[in-house]
């Protein structure tokens, strides 16, 4: 029998046919950022028993970004379907064993590698339609990266609308975003095919190197969320927004760390 190859499903000869090539996988990206405060017991509610709450415990952000990646060689950056994507992503602050961590507590995507990809991290990846305002450097048809320039997120679900963001740009930022700045620590969870139990369930850290960022934006942010009988994001909605961002991104991700397991 033929010996069947691949880092994921499906697995075949020549292993090519793989899902979700092996890392090192590249980023590049640009983000929308919005930071805001929400009722802290919505925030707390969505955090596993390994983790506290944290200092700011009503802080969420949400980025919308659009990225290109690609594995060593770079061999998708010329078949762009493979190396392209969309992504909304909302981020939690929290503390584990005292020292301050943020949380990826919902994700949507816009393509099939980038989802399994994400629950390779621990994201809870899950489909949508994500779009952003493009900056230009010619022409009219889009904003500048300069004060007054107004930038646009869009996320929809299952042909509903679940959030939308606005950033209008005041200046150059000295800090940046902050709720997404301590270390990244997210869940693992793989159910078991012959039992409820899950088969695997653990706490991971998620860091890449050779980290790339751009000159900061930062402005005046807008969000709305809405309801869908298939979502739970409306119960982050904002009671006070903190500010927007707009930046580019840049880093490498070879593997990570499992910090520990779930308590059952």
């Amino acid at each position: 029998m033929a010996k069947l190859n691949g880092f994921s499903l499906p697995l075949s000869p020549e292993g090519k046919a793989n899902l979700l090539p092996a890392p090192p996988w590249h980023y590049s990206g640009d983000m929308l950022v919005v930071e805001y405060r929400t009722n802290p017991d919505a925030v707390i509610a969505l955090l596993p028993d390994e983790l506290e709450p944290a200092d700011d415990p009503g802080a969420v952000s949400i980025i919308f970004a659009d990225w290109q990646s690609c594995t060593d060689g770079g061999r998708e950056l010329l078949d762009p379907y493979h190396s392209q994507y969309k992504e909304a992503m909302v981020f939690v602050g929290a503390k584990h064993q005292g020292k301050p961590v943020c949380r990826c507590v919902y994700i949507w995507v816009d393509k099939d590698f980038a989802m399994l990809r994400g629950w390779v991290q621990g994201f809870p990846k899950k489909h949508g339609d994500v779009w952003m305002t493009r900056p230009v450097t010619v022409g009219k048809a889009g904003p500048r990266l300069a004060p007054g320039g107004s930038f646009g997120g869009t996320l929809s679900v299952g042909g509903r609308r679940l959030a939308e963001a606005r950033v209008t740009l005041t200046g150059l930022s000295a800090n940046g975003p902050t709720v997404n700045a301590p270390p990244l620590y997210n869940s693992r969870h793989f159910p078991s095919w012959d039992s409820l139990q899950p088969a695997v369930y653990e706490l991971v850290n998620v860091s890449g190197v050779d980290k790339e960022v751009s000159p900061i934006w930062e402005g005046t942010a807008e969000l709305a969320l809405f309801d869908s009988p298939f979502e739970e994001l409306n119960a982050l909605e904002p009671q006070e927004m903190l500010g927007g961002y707009y930046h580019s991104f840049g880093y490498t991700l070879h593997g990570g760390k499992v910090i520990e397991q779930h308590k059952l």
